[in-house]
């Protein structure tokens, strides 16, 4: 096959993201970045003193799945929970502004929106601190997250994300509930992972772990392309999905698939400035290229791509259909 054919593929999968209709459920985040420059250390505490110069608020956590998928050109609806509070407003209105619909928001009165502030100097994050709580949704309010996808099954999806930051909407009860109703309507399940929940992704379509997770989530260290072969594989195994993807950084993407397939997938990242959201973007091109009907294997490819531009950028970014298929076609080793 040649490079122009595959190209043509790709391409036409991107073209199909119209067509598609996702549901991304989790944890919704207000990423807040404080900009500025450094010229001095603080006479109090051997500690940089930032001149800021600029701050802006961004849509985070699940949100910044969302922003990812509707920049791609897909169908897209979130459903999470947000605070009372100024942060949920500001995220409320984010949101608007894109004209992505907030209709799946629930309101927990007692429960703070979980915000992300990041301070960055000449390109480098000096700190970062959360405003957060970790405890888990109220019953009612799994309910109203079930009731609102089963509604967005009904009026036809293709795909669901789960984007699990491990504050407290992805539980395993949620996970049990959307799986079940998902084999029943034929639905994408993706999940990009997280350490200590591991055991509760059984059944999903496809799970995007990193390295470490994958390592943890398996139980054995990654130091190998043996040790690399069996983690997958036993990931596979024991979670029943039928696909998983692990992101290597710069050694680039390794897809495992249910009958043995193995697939590694090799990096296309010019230069790595920020992976801030990275995840976001693989887990968000993949979703929408298997919703467009590309192979799992197609799939992990656009996201790799997907994966080496927001890579290249500080902050939160996204991928827009023609910057994506501009940079496959300039890659000259598609296969």
């Amino acid at each position: 096959m040649t490079s122009k054919i595959a190209c043509k593929r790709l391409h036409s999968y991107i073209d199909s993201f119209p067509d598609t209709k996702t549901l991304v459920i989790g944890d919704i985040v207000l990423d807040h970045y404080i900009w500025g420059n450094v010229s001095r250390i603080s006479p109090e505490a051997p500690v940089p003193v930032v001149n800021v110069t600029q701050e802006n608020l961004l849509l985070g956590g699940a949100a910044n799945v969302v922003h990812n998928i509707h920049a791609l050109g897909g169908s897209v609806h979130i459903c999470g929970v947000i605070g009372h509070d100024q942060a949920g407003e500001q995220l409320t209105h984010l949101l608007r502004s894109e004209e992505i619909e907030t209709n799946g928001l629930i309101v927990e009165h007692d429960r703070p929106t979980t915000i992300k502030t990041r301070i960055i100097a000449h390109n480098q994050q000096v700190v970062r601190f959360d405003r957060e709580t970790k405890n888990k949704i109220q019953r009612e309010t799994h309910q109203r997250i079930f009731d609102y996808a089963r509604q967005q099954a009904h009026e036809g999806l293709d795909a669901i994300v789960l984007s699990d930051y491990c504050k407290g909407v992805v539980t395993k009860d949620l996970i049990r509930d959307i799986v079940a109703l998902a084999k029943k309507n034929n639905i994408i399940v993706s999940v990009d992972p997280k350490i200590n929940h591991f055991e509760i992704y059984s059944g999903v379509t496809i799970l995007t772990p990193n390295v470490h997770e994958a390592s943890l989530g398996s139980r054995l260290e990654i130091s190998d392309e043996s040790t690399l072969r069996e983690a997958g594989t036993l990931l596979l195994k024991r979670l029943k999905c039928k696909s998983v993807l692990i992101t290597r950084g710069e050694q680039g993407m390794s897809l495992f698939e249910q009958g043995g397939r193995i697939t590694h997938i090799p990096t296309v990242a010019q230069e790595v400035f920020d992976v801030t959201g990275a995840g976001d973007t693989v887990i968000s091109a993949l979703t929408l290229a298997m919703a467009a009907g590309a192979t799992t294997v197609d799939a992990a490819i656009i996201s790799n791509y997907a994966a080496g531009i927001v890579v290249g950028i500080i902050g939160t970014a996204t991928v827009k259909p023609h910057e994506l298929k501009q940079r496959i076609s300039d890659e000259k080793n598609v296969q």
